[in-house]
């Protein structure tokens, strides 16, 4: 059994199959998720898991070299933007950029978190 990381085998099995520049989403329970898009649905109840929870035990595992976020949540949802900058440097899209970006994702983790915007992009890096 896997003792550190990422134990989530869905997860864990999608990110080991990343290369460089592939697409992660992690997204709230309202983002839609494009038709074709792997999906890993980990809600169970509205707010869990949270977005951040999850943002934190994947860049824990995850060699992210860009990030983005919708521009629209520095009005709508400012605590979690604060957040999200302290993890990591995050580039400012707009949520319609964000959401035509989401179906080129090889992977979307769908949380529970409902809360406007709470929604990241991140751009795989390579470890080298």
């Amino acid at each position: 059994m896997k003792k550190h990381g990422m134990i989530n085998r869905d997860i864990a099995a999608a990110l080991a199959q990343f290369g460089h520049t592939d697409l992660l989403v992690i997204a709230d329970c309202g983002l839609p998720i494009p038709q074709g898009v792997s999906c890993v649905d980990l809600s169970y109840q509205v707010g869990d898991p949270a977005f951040l929870t999850i943002l934190d035990a994947v860049l824990a595992d995850f060699e992210a070299e860009a990030a983005f976020i919708a521009q629209e949540i520095t009005n709508h949802n400012p605590h979690i933007e604060q957040e999200v900058m302290n993890k990591i440097t995050a580039e400012y899209i707009t949520h319609e950029e964000l959401k035509d970006w989401s179906k080129q994702a090889k992977l979307i983790i769908r949380t529970g978190e409902a809360t406007p915007y709470a929604n990241i992009v991140l751009r795989s890096g390579v470890i080298f």
